[in-house]
């Protein structure tokens, strides 16, 4: 689905998901990203899109997290992404004093917050993502965004994954049935109106 799109600037928001210190920490390469990452929030500025940053974030003693929440069982064992801590921090490239900051506790970025009424507040229609991982909150948060009747676009060398494959597969052939799949420099060209 990669054709040309218009985004009504009121009514579009930009989510950086989980390119956070911690993340970046853990994930090998994670760093490769940050240009592409850099240069779509830069054109979302510049467009006057809302920007908002959305990363994973739990409060002191992992309260959100039960027996069960296994892949979160290892992040409190690890100590990490506690609200307010170094590993929670959105990578400073990217975050502006006064942009809003979401934290959720499970995958997709609409999880268990108030990123849905942020957005509906805001009258905002369109959704722009990138983040880490692939297959982690960019799946979650696509699947969930579509239906919830939000367009999307996926900036796709903004993404990364710790499978290759998986990633190429997502935003080749899985992601353009919800999504526009666009580079960021495809993305920087067309929210400038080129």
């Amino acid at each position: 689905m990669n054709t040309k799109i218009k985004l009504d600037p009121s009514k579009t928001a930009l989510l950086t998901m989980d390119v956070q210190k911690g993340v970046l920490g853990v994930v090998p390469g994670a760093e490769k990203i940050l240009p592409n990452c850099v240069k779509v929030v830069e054109a979302a500025r510049k467009n006057q899109f809302t920007v908002l940053h959305v990363g994973i974030g739990f409060e002191p003693g992992y309260p959100e997290v039960g027996p069960r929440a296994s892949t979160f069982l290892m992040v409190k064992e690890r100590g990490l992404f506690v609200k307010g801590s170094e590993s929670a921090e959105i990578h400073p490239s990217l975050v502006k004093a006064g942009e809003t900051i979401i934290y959720k506790q499970r995958y997709s970025a609409f999880s268990e917050n108030s990123l849905n009424m942020i957005l509906r507040a805001k009258g905002i229609e369109n959704l722009v993502l990138f983040g880490i991982s692939t297959s982690g909150i960019v799946l979650s948060t696509l699947r969930q965004a579509f239906d919830l009747d939000y367009k999307c676009v996926v900036i796709k060398d903004a993404c990364l994954d710790r499978d290759e494959e998986v990633h190429r597969v997502l935003t080749e052939k899985v992601f353009t049935a919800q999504a526009t799949v666009l580079t960021a420099r495809e993305f920087e060209e067309q929210a400038a109106g080129e």
